[in-house]
């Protein structure tokens, strides 16, 4: 199989995440492709026509993209612990960390437009004060929410890379006054699989 990556992306770094975490990251060939709406990559559009990384070809030569696909995928091809549980309860609430972590890259990545990559006389204070606050939101909420033994799934996959994320694009230190929050992450980051796949590099636009 073949990854095309991003490695400051939190989504495709959820993908490598997974895919050491269920023990099938020697199986894919990773490849680094810078992606952005303003400088399009002709390689990533012709198998993603929205132009985004993660792009998972598979080895029968399908193009999967959305790094909700490519994880569920992945999650099909190994004999290990299931990162989407089979049980209902636990299933959706991995699925349910899953798009909570997705809103927080999302409305993370929507602050940092309005902040740094917008042209500065085209930037929206309000609009950047907006995302930040579901950023907080939501970290709140996990501050209630996150227990130190809460299992490996993909919804704590999920989290941890779009905590890393935040952290990395210093959008909001969640850290700061959420314990709890911030002693689970500590945890998780030190596994393996988050290692491995550190952030690192700047957006190209």
């Amino acid at each position: 199989m073949k990854l095309f990556y991003q490695t400051h992306s939190p989504y495709a770094r959820k993908v490598l995440v997974a895919a050491h975490e269920t023990g099938l990251a020697g199986d894919i060939d990773v490849v680094h492709h810078e992606t952005s709406p303003t400088r399009p990559n002709d390689d990533v559009s012709a198998l993603n026509p929205l132009g985004k990384v993660p792009v998972l070809i598979t080895d029968d030569g399908l193009a999967l993209f959305d790094s909700n696909v490519i994880c569920e995928y992945l999650d099909r091809l190994h004999g290990q612990h299931l990162l989407i549980p089979l049980g209902e309860a636990a299933r959706y609430r991995a699925l349910r960390r899953q798009a909570l972590a997705q809103g927080i890259a999302d409305a993370g990545i929507a602050a940092r437009w309005e902040s740094e990559r917008r042209p500065s006389t085209l930037r929206w204070p309000i609009m950047q004060e907006a995302q930040t606050r579901k950023v907080v939101a939501a970290c709140d909420f996990l501050e209630r929410e996150i227990d130190a033994d809460v299992p490996v799934d993909l919804g704590t996959i999920a989290l941890a890379t779009a905590l890393s994320w935040i952290a990395f694009r210093n959008v909001h230190d969640f850290a700061v006054g959420r314990p709890r929050l911030a002693a689970w992450y500590e945890s998780f980051r030190s596994r393996a699989s988050m290692l491995a796949t550190d952030l690192r590099g700047e957006t190209q636009d």
